[in-house]
This record gives structure tokens, C-alpha cells and sequence, in this order.
């Protein structure tokens, strides 16, 4: 079951798991996914928890004694998704220590509603990292505009980060540059670089999502052609900026005092259209240094029947720049679709925030103790 995983992480590439719940991390199925499926890290979003949280299992106890000692329903909701950050990052800790800090990492979010508010994102991000207090989390803040600033601000205070919601490659260039700017600001607090990581969470199947329906939308034979490319050819075309910005005379200067790169990580990686081959966003973007987090689906796909060649980004990035430009060439903006996709990402993450602020006020509520 697990040849494929294994070829994946041989080839270099870290299998995250895009998923957590109290009762994967209490009924042991996270330490089995770490044990015998080759998972080293976990990645959750505020869809995600509310998932978790809303489906109740594991949480009563905690709800219960959050309710009798009538705290605000934001600061029930932190303590909760906490918890369950700490308790992962204990069950992934050797595979940390293993890895010397590269993996066995669990990332959580900023509050998604403070996107476009840079003071509340670094005060945040912060807030979480003293409120979970291990050494393998990962704080994640999204690539908007807001976001830029506020991880130069957090890797230079020696926060590591996953930056998240990054859809075009102009902004994946100046998430890097931040990176790297933050790493500036660390080295010259006398930080130790060796202790900062990062990743950048580069979306994948949304991309296809929104330049196909375009293409449908045209109809034409060339147009149908076209689908399913966009969004490997934006991926690959981010890891060749990776090499790039990744052996410039500024970043030598940052390896030397043992600065760690900030790897490209395949985020939003389980197929969206059924005509795909599920496992088209993991063995179709193979390279060394990067991390592929996979919804469980994703993962047991490529378990079951994934077919790893090895690297199958090197090479590709001639065609791809081709395939963009044929989108293009219809009359497909690329700037446009990558710039709704940033909007409507920040959206859904702060639905479902919103929605998890209702559901956990509705069972704090409930589980209020009567008055004496």
C-alpha cells in the first residue's frame, strides 16, 4: 500500500496530511498515518476545524468546562484549536527532532478575518505561537497584500511560518522576498536562522477550477484542449521562481549563517473535477524540497494506485510558460482568475470561521451550567 508514498518522499517531496480532528489524534490514527503512511506534518485551515469542531466528537468535555467558566466564544474556539495543534505536535515531535526541524510540523491560522489588517496578523501570529509553545508549529498568515509585511515582521521576531492562499507567481515572488527580508531582520537581532522554517503554500486544483470553467465557457475545441493544464503549469512554473530566488548572491549570504530555504508546498491538492485522475496533483508535481499536503482521500489514492516516475517538474518549464500563454491567447486572464481566486479564498476561510464562531456559541449556550 504504502510503495508509492514512499517513492514520493524518496524523490524529496514531504507528505503533509491537510486534515485534523481530535479523534484522528485521539484514536491514534495520526500516529498510524505517521507510522506506516510515510505523513510527516499536518496542516489544518479554519475549514477545517470547523468541520472538526461542529461534528463534535472529542470536544464536549472541553466545551463543558469552557462553558461553565463563561468564556467569549473566540477564546473558546482558540483554546479548542490549540489543544489539538499542541496535542499533534507532541504525536509528530520525533519526527522533528528526526528531521532536524524540517518536518514533523502542524500549522494553524490566524484569524482569517484580520487578512487585510497587518498590525492584528503579526500580534496574532504572536498569540498563537505562545499559546500553542512547541518548537514544530507552523503559524500560518495569508499572501494578501496585508500579509506581506506581517511575515517579514514574524520570521524576523524567529516565528516560523506557512504562508498561506498563494494563487500567482507574482505574489509567490514577494512571499519569498519577505521570507527573506525576515530572515534579514532575524539575523541582524542575532537570532539563530537555523531554528527559522517556512513554507509556502502554493494552490493548485482551485486554479484548474476557475481557468476550466472560463475555457468551458468558451466552447471551442481548442478551449477544451486546454483544460486540466493551468494549474500544473502555474505550479511548475513556481518552483522554477524556488530556484531562482533560491541561488541568488542574497540568498547565499542567509545560507551561510544557516538560514533554512522556505520550501514550495502543493496545497489544495485533491481533485475537484471527477474527470481528473485523483492522484494528478501529487505525481505530477514530483521535485526535491517540496511538500505535497493531501486531504485523506488524496493520500489513500496515491497509496492505492499512484504512480510515481520521479521528478516531473524539472524540464516541463518551457511548456508550461506555452500552455499559460495559449490560456491567454483566448482571452483568459490569468492576472484576473489569480486575483479571485486570492479574494474568494480569504472569503471561505472567514465563512467558515463565522460559521464555527455560531456553532461553538450555540454549544456554549447549551452547555451553560443553570444559575443556582
Amino acid at each position: 500500500m504504502t510503495d508509492a508514498l514512499k517513492r514520493l518522499s524518496d524523490e524529496g517531496v514531504a507528505i503533509w496530511l491537510d486534515d485534523l480532528s481530535r479523534k484522528r489524534i485521539t484514536s491514534g490514527n495520526l500516529a498510524e498515518l505517521i507510522d506506516q503512511q510515510h505523513v510527516v506534518g499536518v496542516t489544518t485551515n479554519p475549514a477545517i476545524f470547523q468541520k472538526a469542531i461542529s461534528g463534535g466528537e472529542g470536544y464536549g468535555q472541553q466545551l463543558a468546562d469552557l462553558a461553565a467558566r463563561k468564556v467569549t466564544v473566540e477564546e473558546a474556539i482558540r483554546m479548542i484549536t490549540t489543544a489539538d495543534v499542541r496535542d499533534a505536535a507532541d504525536i509528530l515531535r520525533p519526527v522533528y527532532d528526526a528531521t532536524e526541524g524540517q518536518d514533523g510540523r502542524v500549522s494553524i491560522e490566524v484569524d482569517p478575518r484580520l487578512a487585510h489588517n497587518t498590525p492584528a496578523t503579526i500580534a496574532e501570529a504572536k498569540q498563537l505561537a505562545w499559546l500553542v509553545d512547541r518548537p514544530n508549529t507552523l503559524i500560518k498568515i495569508p499572501a494578501t497584500k496585508a500579509g506581506l509585511p506581517a511575515i517579514t515582521e514574524v520570521i524576523g521576531k524567529g516565528i516560523s511560518v506557512n504562508v498561506t492562499l498563494i494563487f500567482s507567481l507574482e505574489r509567490y515572488r514577494e512571499v519569498m522576498d519577505a521570507y527573506l527580508a525576515g530572515l534579514e531582520k532575524a539575523k541582524a537581532a542575532g537570532l539563530d536562522l537555523s531554528k527559522i522554517h517556512s513554507v509556502a503554500s502554493f494552490f493548485v486544483s482551485r486554479v484548474d477550477s476557475e481557468i476550466d470553467k472560463r475555457l468551458d465557457a468558451l466552447g471551442t475545441d481548442e478551449a477544451k484542449a486546454l483544460k486540466g493544464k493551468a494549474a500544473l503549469a502555474n505550479a511548475r512554473l513556481a518552483y522554477e521562481a524556488y530556484e531562482e530566488v533560491f541561488s541568488t548572491e542574497r540568498w547565499a549570504a542567509l545560507d551561510k549563517a544557516h538560514a533554512n530555504k522556505q520550501r514550495p508546498l502543493w496545497a489544495s491538492t485533491g481533485v475537484k473535477d471527477p474527470a481528473y485522475k485523483d492522484t494528478l496533483y501529487v505525481v505530477d508535481l514530483v521535485a526535491p524540497g517540496t511538500v505535497n499536503t493531501m486531504p485523506e482521500g488524496t493520500l489513500e489514492a496515491t497509496a492505492d494506485h499512484g504512480v510515481v516516475e520521479g521528478d516531473t517538474i524539472s524540464g516541463t518549464y518551457e511548456q508550461s510558460r506555452a500552455e499559460l500563454a495559449a490560456v491567454a491567447k483566448l482571452g483568459i486572464s490569468y492576472d484576473d482568475a489569480v486575483q479571485l481566486l486570492e479574494e474568494e479564498g480569504v472569503e471561505k476561510f472567514a465563512v467558515s470561521w463565522n460559521d464555527l464562531l455560531k456553532s461553538t456559541e450555540a454549544e456554549l449556550e447549551r452547555l451553560a451550567p443553570t444559575e443556582a
